[in-house]
């Protein structure tokens, strides 16, 4: 991982997580556009991003490539602000594209909007534009839905790179969006990259935010299962438990968990880029 000095970042099941919160990640992120320097990327990660992590040794490298990783579960924030004695803090996806947006609009940043599908991508435009006149939007792309060339990948990336954009959201969903930063990091000629998961889906307003009350007790996930059963069965009935049960044993001082199992990347971990 890149390293940052004074910034708290802990451990959690051998993956690491910053505590910072949102107006402390946005500060880095200003900071890496007025110096563009370039290669910068944030890796917004749930518990879901902690178990493939913890479970894939490739993929927590990955994580670790990453310049900030910070907590989107209430549950991942709570884990390692424990493991440092620090208030728990969380930096939602959906909250950071929006707050940065209204940020963007103000210092004349400009966005570009990568993956999940062109309906989602036109309204969370549309909706950005409306809310925030200011915002640059320099481009937005879907991309197939199936394996994606080396050609193809050269042109998706040029066409990044032509449109000059601060920042670039990568809403592939994990674990292919992160795949997809590390592989053409170098690549990308962008000051700052995130992988944002969901987050166009909730700021677009194609799916709905569970209400605050239920974010704020750590029961997003319960939410979304709700809603998107097919697609969010897995990372809440078996990668939830899991994470939590281990997370409990590491902080009791029961296990360590300071090296992920040797367990290859499979075929769907392989995959090429869908949305969350």
């Amino acid at each position: 991982m890149t390293t940052l000095p004074n910034l708290p970042c802990a451990r959690v099941l051998g993956v690491p997580v910053h505590v910072l919160g949102l107006e402390e990640v946005m500060r880095r992120m200003e900071d890496w556009i007025e110096s563009d320097a370039g290669g910068r990327w944030i890796a917004v990660t749930s518990s879901h991003g902690i178990m493939e992590g913890f479970e894939h040794r490739e993929f927590r490298r990955i994580l670790e490539s990453a310049t900030l990783s910070v907590p989107d579960g209430k549950w991942t924030a709570r884990a390692a602000a424990a493991h440092l004695a620090l208030e728990p803090k969380q930096v939602r996806g959906a909250d950071l594209m929006w707050a940065f947006s209204a940020l963007a609009a103000e210092r004349g940043y400009s966005s570009y909007f990568f993956g999940d599908t062109e309906e989602v991508l036109e309204r969370l435009t549309a909706r950005l534009r409306g809310q925030f006149p200011g915002l640059r939007i320099a481009g937005a792309y879907s991309p197939p839905f199936r394996p994606l060339s080396g050609e193809e990948n050269d042109r998706i990336i040029q066409r990044i790179n032509d449109a000059q954009p601060q920042v670039l959201w990568v809403c592939l969903g994990l674990p292919k969006q992160e795949r997809w930063i590390f592989a053409h990091r170098a690549e990308l000629r962008v000051p700052v990259v995130i992988a944002a998961g969901a987050a166009a889906k909730f700021v677009s307003g194609s799916v709905a935010p569970a209400p605050a009350w239920i974010r704020e007790h750590g029961f997003e996930w319960l939410w979304r299962l709700a809603r998107e059963p097919r697609r969010c069965w897995r990372r809440s009935m078996l990668y939830g438990p899991q994470f939590a049960l281990f997370a409990l044993l590491e902080l009791g001082g029961v296990r360590r968990f300071g090296d992920a199992p040797a367990r290859a990347l499979g075929a769907e971990a392989a995959s090429p880029p869908h949305p969350d």
